[in-house]
């Protein structure tokens, strides 16, 4: 079985270039102009995709917390507004789709609930993410499978019996799957990527790596391992207010990532030893018994 998957015109996993998604999530905070900058500066940086979140509050958010009360830069207010403060409608999702289209870069979703798939049907994104949070929601997985699109199951906060069965129900043809850690930010003695190679030994899917941590070294690493697509998130400032900025990546960073991870690809090689013409002239040099 190939280990491939088709992202609108790009072909990803073993053989092809790594696919590189920056994900702005929520780091917009709820302001379509920083969602705008964030995703100029990952097209700068060279990514392949952005990514955002799209949730129905009433639906994703648990009723013991939707009056829980909180600081937030409207004011002090209970989790569920909070929620709705951050969430993108039709005038801002139309936004991204033409912003996306002028500056020529692709732009997909994690849809967090069912409504929200058909919200998103509509601007028809080249596949869907399912977060980790979701993946024991039998019927969104159903509901996804569904619109034929690829689809990305990201495995923070699960087991692998967990992941086995969300795999059979969505069957391996048009899947990929990411190892993650949902922590945020993640400690490094906690990203397990081993669980990259774990991964590509049980499934026959494309294996990918969506990373929380601090730093860019251990997502390179992860491409050692055989990720052929990696996902971190992007902010404009990790000071800025919201969850996720401290585990994001600022727009210099990302560009040294997006350099780091074609170094890696290339110097992965196929693993078959070979003696390459560059060394032909040490050989002749420095070799003092030829057989």
């Amino acid at each position: 079985m190939t280990r491939e998957i088709k992202f609108g015109d790009r072909m990803v996993g073993d053989g092809h270039p790594v696919y590189i998604i920056a994900e702005v999530g929520i780091n917009h905070n709820g302001d379509i102009g920083i969602a705008r900058e964030l995703i100029l500066a990952a097209k700068h940086a060279g990514v392949d995709a952005v990514k955002f979140q799209k949730r129905t509050p009433e639906l994703c958010v648990p009723e013991e917390q939707r009056g829980q009360m909180r600081e937030t830069p409207w004011g002090y207010i209970s989790y569920l507004d909070y929620r709705y403060k951050v969430e993108f409608g039709d005038a801002e999702y139309a936004e991204i789709e033409r912003y996306c289209k002028e500056i020529g870069i692709t732009w997909f979703a994690s849809v967090w609930d069912e409504p929200s798939v058909d919200f998103l049907e509509k601007f028809e994104p080249v596949a869907y993410k399912i977060p980790s949070a979701s993946l024991t929601d039998a019927a969104l997985l159903k509901r996804l499978r569904q619109t034929g699109k690829p689809l990305i199951l990201s495995t923070g906060m699960s087991t692998m019996e967990q992941i086995k069965k969300a795999v059979a129900l969505l069957g391996e043809d048009n899947l990929a799957i990411t190892h993650a850690t949902s922590t945020y930010p993640c400690d490094p003695h906690e990203l397990n990527l081993r669980m990259i190679p774990t991964l590509r030994d049980t499934f026959h899917c494309p294996i990918g790596y969506s990373g929380h941590e601090v730093g860019l070294v251990t997502t390179a690493v992860a491409v050692g391992l055989g990720a052929c697509i990696v996902e971190r998130h992007i902010t404009l400032d990790r000071a800025l207010w919201g969850s996720d900025q401290s585990a994001s990546v600022e727009p210099g960073g990302f560009e040294r990532l997006v350099k780091y991870v074609r170094v890696t690809e290339q110097a992965v090689g196929d693993g078959v030893k070979k003696v390459y013409e560059s060394e032909r002239s040490s050989l002749k040099k420095l070799r003092r018994v030829q057989d």
